[in-house]
């Protein structure tokens, strides 16, 4: 069993597929943060009045799942008399397609009725290549920030992970390794946060994590999504086309929380992150439908087996990719991307063959968090 730390660069196994592909693709992930709206505005009500109103999203990918939402957030202000000159930054790694995050805001991609940067003013975006374990701004600055779908990875793979690639699926030890290296990164995470906000500022995050009932994304009572990528991937391997070393090397780095794990910091009064001032005001689970079998179910036949194949595993694709293309970074990228193909043309082979439990099923645990004033 292999315990030594991988090495590689983060952030070439982060990365979010780029040009639009991701939030075109996960219509999930923007249900998700759309019903974060009503949240994420009682919180902002509340934090005190500033002269300038500094907005953050961290881990936004190409922004496009949550425009909508700060769209519709900060036109809102707009219509309620807030006119404060607004700075909006969007954070990621510096492999993110920060390009296409831009020209949708300005209103050359997607939606233009949510291009807000242009559509109002006295609002300015920015980027920041860098990853949230960290502070990214200036201390007491920011009044709320905000993330979703971003905080399950963790800074660097414990371990390669040697009979599973997540580790929702991983032998005991390998598990207990993950968790240890989320632990300290969630703390790094609110420390980080609890330096950036002003006293009374507020972090929601909408967290990938495990909840009451054992439900994770992709495993939510149906066909389970992660034991079907190993499936796969394993099976590549078996036939020769991929290496025992590049089977391994196909470990996500991303952890799922529980909701003990994620208020484990906050539990003690002398706590670090206790003592910078963070507390908890609400935390809870929320299960999110899979919109594409949503879409299936409700066609009655209209949708064959195989076009709903076609809408399900891009999604699964759009965040998973660069996990076995990273992989197989050995290879010539023709060839490894010929090899990547093939796997999740089985997978989708799979559900268009039988597409009984077959969803994505999104599973967050929700915390809203404040600084002390």
């Amino acid at each position: 069993m292999t315990t030594k730390k991988t090495g590689l660069n983060p952030a070439a196994v982060l990365s979010m597929v780029g040009q639009g592909y991701y939030s075109e693709r996960t219509a999930g992930a923007r249900n998700v943060i759309n019903t974060a709206l009503e949240m994420v505005s009682q919180a902002l009500a509340e934090t005190p009045a500033t002269e300038t109103l500094r907005l953050a999203d961290y881990g936004a990918a190409d922004g496009g799942t949550s425009r909508g939402m700060w769209s519709n957030l900060l036109s809102g202000l707009r219509a309620a008399g807030d006119h404060r000159e607004v700075e909006m930054i969007y954070t990621d790694l510096a492999s993110n397609d920060f390009s296409t995050l831009f020209r949708m805001m300005q209103g050359f991609a997607g939606d233009p009725a949510e291009a807000y940067q242009k559509n109002l003013d006295h609002v300015y975006v920015h980027g920041c290549g860098t990853g949230f374990h960290q502070q990214l701004m200036a201390s007491n600055s920011l009044n709320l920030g905000f993330s979703a779908t971003a905080m399950h990875y963790v800074s660097e793979k414990p371990c390669e992970l040697t009979s599973h690639v997540h580790m929702v699926g991983a032998l005991a030890e390998e598990q207990q390794q993950f968790r240890d290296q989320a632990a300290k990164d969630w703390e790094r995470i609110l420390l980080a946060r609890a330096a950036e906000l002003i006293p009374g500022g507020r972090f929601i995050c909408f967290n990938f994590g495990i909840d009451e009932n054992g439900h994770f994304l992709g495993h939510t009572g149906g066909i389970h999504m992660f034991d079907q990528f190993d499936r796969h991937w394993k099976a590549l391997r078996d036939q020769g086309t991929i290496s025992d070393e590049e089977y391994t090397r196909a470990t996500f780095t991303q952890h799922y929380r529980t909701m003990d794990e994620f208020l484990a910091p906050f539990s003690h009064p002398d706590s670090a992150v206790s003592k910078a001032g963070l507390r908890v005001r609400s935390s809870h689970s929320v299960m999110t439908p899979c919109p594409y079998r949503t879409a299936f179910d409700q066609s009655n036949g209209a949708m064959s087996a195989a076009e709903y194949a076609k809408t399900l595993i891009p999604t699964m694709r759009s965040w998973s990719e660069t996990v076995f293309t990273t992989a197989l970074d050995q290879r010539a990228p023709d060839e490894a991307m010929a090899i990547v193909d093939a796997f999740y043309q089985a997978y989708e082979d799979d559900v268009a063959a039988n597409p009984d439990g077959h969803a994505m099923d999104y599973v967050h645990l929700v915390l809203d968090i404040e600084k002390a004033r």
